[in-house]
C-alpha cells in the first residue's frame, strides 16, 4: 500500500475503529455505572438469592496476617519486583552502504516473587453479618506498602528471593494491597444460599454481571464508571474526527472544504452515543423489572415449601385434638397459608405461620413430645426463616424498582416500555434467624 493511499483510506478507517472501540467501552462503562446506581444497598438481614448490593466492614473469625507488613487483614496481595538494566548494540546499514553501530540502554522490572491470600469473610453492618467468598471476585483493596530498597535493607532478602535476576541493578520494590480488619467496605455480587445454615452468602456466579469487593465507597465507584462514560465516549469523538482531520492535513487539502463532512461523522458519532445511551438505560430497566419477578419467585418457592408441610402439621393436631374449638381456630389459621398470591393481586396474604404454631403448642405442651411434630415444626421454622429473607429482598428491590421508573430520565424511557411499578409485600409476622458468629474485636 502507497504512502498516500495509507493516508486516504487507512488512517480514517484506523481512527474509525478506534472510535467505536472506545464508544463501546464507554456504554460498558455506562452500564456498569447504571448497575451500581440500580441496585438498593441492602442490609444483611435482607439479603436473599439475587444480585445484591452492600455496604459495611470487613470481619473475620480468624484474621490474617499480610506477608510483608503483617497487618491484620481479611485479604492481602504482595509482590516483589527487581529492576535490571542492559547495553544493547545494532549494527545497520545505512542507504550508501556503510555500516553503522549504535549502543542504547534498556532497563525494566521482572517480578520476582509475589502472592496472596483470599479466604471466606463477614461484613458486618448495622443489621448483622454475611459471609463473603472472594474467589473470583474483582478486588480493589488498599495500598498497604510501596518501598524501593537494595541489598541492605532488611526487607531485600528478608522477603525477597536470594538469587538475582540477569543484569539486575540490585534494587527491588516491594508493593502490597490490603483489606484492613475492620475497613469499610463495599460488596456487589450474587447471593447464594449458604449450605450449612438457613442464611445468604456472596459468591462468584457465572452469571453475574458483576463481582466487586472494594474499599471504596458507592458513589465513588459510580464516579468512576460515569467519568469513564463521558471520557471514553468523548475520546471516540475526537479520533473519529482527528483521523478526517490528519487525513485532510497530509493530502494538502484545505480543511474548510470538509466542514459539511466533519459535522456528519460529529452528529453520526453523537447519534450513535445517544442511541447506546438509550438502549442501555433501556436494558438496565428491564434487567431491573426482572430482579424483581425473580425476586418474587423466591418467595414464591418458599411459600410452595411451606404449603407442602402445612397439610402434615394439620393432620397432626386434629388427630390429637379433634374439632376442640380453640385448636379448630389454628388449624385455620394454618390453612389459610396453604395459598398466596404476589402482592398487588386480589387473595391471600403470605403472613406467617409461627405465631400459630406457638398457640397451638402453647395450648397443648404435650405436642412437644411428638417426634412427628416437632420434626414438621423444625422444618416450618427454617421455612419461614426462608421466606423472611426472600421477602426482605423482594421489598427492596422492588422499592427501588418503583422509585427508578418516577425520576427524569428514567420516567420517559419506562413509559415508551409501559413499565409498572410493583406493590409490596406488607405481611408482619415474618421472622429471620441471627447468623451467629464469633467475630474479632
Amino acid at each position: 500500500m502507497s504512502y498516500d493511499l495509507f493516508i486516504a483510506i487507512g488512517i480514517p478507517t484506523l481512527s474509525g475503529a478506534l472510535a467505536t472501540l472506545c464508544l463501546f467501552f464507554a456504554v460498558r462503562a455506562g452500564k456498569r455505572q447504571r448497575l451500581v446506581d440500580n441496585l438498593p444497598v441492602s442490609k444483611t438481614t435482607g439479603v436473599f438469592i439475587g444480585l445484591v448490593d452492600l455496604q459495611g466492614t470487613a470481619e473475620t473469625e480468624q484474621p490474617l496476617l499480610s506477608f510483608l507488613t503483617a497487618t491484620p487483614c481479611v485479604y492481602y496481595h504482595w509482590k516483589v519486583e527487581e529492576q535490571w538494566s542492559r547495553t544493547v548494540t545494532e549494527t545497520d546499514t545505512d542507504s550508501e552502504g556503510k555500516s553503522r553501530t549504535r549502543t542504547r540502554t534498556e532497563t525494566g522490572w521482572t517480578t520476582v516473587a509475589e502472592g496472596s491470600e483470599d479466604p471466606a469473610f463477614y461484613l458486618q453492618d448495622d443489621c448483622g453479618v454475611i459471609r463473603i467468598q472472594p474467589a473470583g471476585a474483582k478486588i480493589e483493596s488498599q495500598p498497604v506498602l510501596s518501598q524501593i530498597c537494595g541489598p541492605t535493607d532488611s526487607l531485600y532478602y528478608g522477603k525477597g528471593p536470594e538469587n538475582a535476576v540477569a543484569n539486575s541493578d540490585h534494587r527491588r520494590k516491594f508493593v502490597e494491597t490490603a483489606i484492613p480488619l475492620h475497613a469499610a467496605l463495599y460488596v456487589m455480587g450474587q447471593a447464594r444460599e449458604r449450605t450449612d445454615i438457613i442464611a445468604a452468602e456472596i459468591a462468584a456466579d457465572k452469571k453475574a454481571p458483576l463481582f466487586l469487593i472494594s474499599t471504596r465507597s458507592v458513589k465513588e465507584i459510580s464516579h468512576g464508571f460515569r467519568l469513564g462514560f463521558w471520557l471514553l465516549g468523548s475520546l471516540g469523538l475526537a479520533l473519529a474526527l482527528g483521523g478526517l482531520v490528519w487525513r485532510t492535513l497530509a493530502l494538502h487539502e484545505v480543511l474548510a472544504t470538509k466542514t459539511p463532512v466533519f459535522g456528519a461523522i460529529g452528529l453520526g458519532y453523537l447519534l450513535a452515543w445517544l442511541l447506546g445511551w438509550l438502549g442501555m438505560a433501556y436494558n438496565s430497566l428491564i434487567e431491573l423489572r426482572q430482579r424483581v419477578r425473580q425476586a418474587w419467585a423466591n418467595v414464591d418457592v418458599e411459600l410452595n415449601r411451606r404449603h407442602d408441610l402445612i397439610p402434615n402439621l394439620v393432620n397432626i393436631v386434629t388427630g390429637l385434638r379433634d374439632y376442640e374449638r380453640t385448636v379448630q381456630t389454628e388449624v385455620s389459621a394454618l390453612r389459610g397459608q396453604l395459598a398466596a398470591t404476589p402482592p398487588g393481586l386480589p387473595g391471600a396474604d403470605p403472613a406467617g405461620c409461627l405465631p400459630a404454631i406457638r398457640a397451638v403448642t402453647e395450648a397443648y405442651p404435650e405436642l412437644k413430645a411428638n417426634p412427628s411434630f416437632m420434626k414438621l415444626q423444625q422444618q416450618l421454622v427454617e421455612t419461614e426463616q426462608r421466606i423472611a429473607l426472600a421477602r426482605n429482598y423482594f421489598n427492596d428491590i422492588a422499592t427501588f424498582y418503583n422509585t427508578r421508573l418516577q425520576i427524569i430520565p428514567d420516567r420517559f424511557i419506562a413509559g415508551l416500555g409501559r413499565l409498572q411499578p410493583r406493590s409490596l409485600l406488607t405481611a408482619t409476622d415474618f421472622e429471620r434467624a441471627p447468623v451467629r458468629v464469633k467475630l474479632v474485636a
